[in-house]
């Protein structure tokens, strides 16, 4: 096992791995502030559901780069590279501008853990996601569409107020976390909902 100063910064991010998923907005709010509050430099789009998000998310940014917008596009999980989860007008980010985000990222994370200001290295999805908004605020989108990870209420992506938000097709996933009911599910994917916002 390498020692944390000796990863490189997407190394690092893939040990957080292990520590699995941990639902809440509280440390992500807190890190954005300490990154600047990346996520209000850029308008969103944000995309909840079971099935289909993947592709509405893809479809929805194709219209607005289409449109002639500069695009972001945030997704997850990636199939074989940790890049395909942001893309800048369709394609994936480049590893040296992900390293440099995620580097600054977890500069914040110590900085924060050791003032007390966060009780635990935010989880995997927490500080991609911040890397993701830093990348997008950088890259001067002109809007991004992202996607949620998991559920919707207490996902990471939450701390969003977009400008619209879509809900696809609900149906039974991630049960342990999200209940074990449809109507249960659906609420907290109904979760990104937020007032005035179609």
């Amino acid at each position: 096992k390498r020692r944390r100063s000796a990863m490189t910064p997407i190394e690092r991010l893939f040990a957080l791995e292990q520590f699995g998923i941990k639902l809440g907005l509280d440390a992500m709010r807190v890190l954005l502030a300490a990154l600047g509050n990346p996520h209000v430099a850029w308008p969103a789009l944000h995309i909840a559901g079971t099935n289909g998000k993947g592709s509405v998310s893809a479809m929805t940014e194709r219209a607005l780069r289409e449109a002639g917008l500069a695009t972001g596009r945030y997704t997850s999980p990636h199939l074989f590279r940790v890049e395909e989860r942001i893309a800048l007008d369709g394609r994936d980010v480049e590893t040296t501008r992900l390293s440099d985000a995620l580097a600054r990222v977890f500069a914040a994370v110590d900085r924060l853990v050791a003032e007390g200001a966060l009780a635990a290295v935010p989880t995997y999805f927490e500080v991609s996601t911040a890397a993701a908004f830093l990348v997008f605020a950088e890259a001067g989108v002109d809007v991004a569409v992202v996607e949620v990870g998991l559920g919707g209420r207490y996902d990471a992506t939450n701390v969003l107020t977009p400008v619209a938000g879509a809900i696809t097709s609900i149906d039974f996933d991630h049960e342990r976390h999200l209940g074990t009911t449809l109507a249960a599910i659906a609420g907290e994917k109904a979760g990104i909902a937020k007032r005035g916002v179609p």
